[in-house]
């Protein structure tokens, strides 16, 4: 049962994807600014490989199926996967596959998902990673939280960098009052 939510969700999210990546190519006029997320992509998987080489059956052997963790873990996916959809449909024809590129006429996401989280689709895929490793009771698991954590911290940081060069204004004020990744999270800056 636990696979079988597990690729449903992950289903969903890749068939969105790719029908409005296919819808996007046929219209598609971008800016790109900066470089360097193909390198991160390539880093991460290189990187899963690695791991789940070198210690699959470590990790193998931390797999617990216990309802403490897998109850919690299909709440946490069912809901990221509906967050992530809803923030990639939000975003609408603006959504780019690299952090560096911004569409034509692109304008600042406030409302909605991003009135939550500043990035929110990466919040619902970090949401969707972690709710599939305890519906599956970690193990392997782990490494592709790991492996996903890799892989969108730089891109979380190059789209601030982005969006406050783009925005500086609008940006500095939208991230002052919307946290950047977890729901809820206030982090206090220290005044210079």
């Amino acid at each position: 049962m636990a696979k079988i939510v597990t690729l449903v969700c992950w289903g969903v999210v890749v068939v969105t994807w790719s029908v409005g990546a296919l819808y996007r190519a046929r219209n598609a006029q971008q800016k790109r600014r900066g470089s360097g997320a193909a390198l991160w992509a390539f880093a991460a998987v290189a990187g899963a490989i690695f791991i789940v080489h070198f210690a699959w059956n470590d990790l193998r052997r931390l797999t617990d199926h216990s309802v403490w963790l897998e109850l919690p873990g299909l709440v946490l996916l069912v809901v990221s996967t509906v967050f992530t959809i809803w923030a990639r449909l939000s975003l609408g024809h603006m959504w780019s596959a690299s952090p560096n590129v911004l569409q034509e006429h692109h304008e600042l996401k406030t409302e909605g998902p991003y009135a939550v989280t500043r990035h929110p689709i990466y919040t619902g895929l970090l949401g969707m990673v972690v709710g599939s490793a305890l519906l599956n009771g970690l193990g392997v698991w782990l490494a592709v939280i790991f492996v996903g954590a890799v892989f969108l911290a730089p891109r979380i940081a190059i789209e601030e960098r982005l969006m406050n060069k783009t925005f500086p204004d609008e940006y500095g004020r939208y991230s002052e009052r919307v946290p950047r990744l977890v729901p809820g999270l206030r982090v206090h800056r220290r005044s210079h």
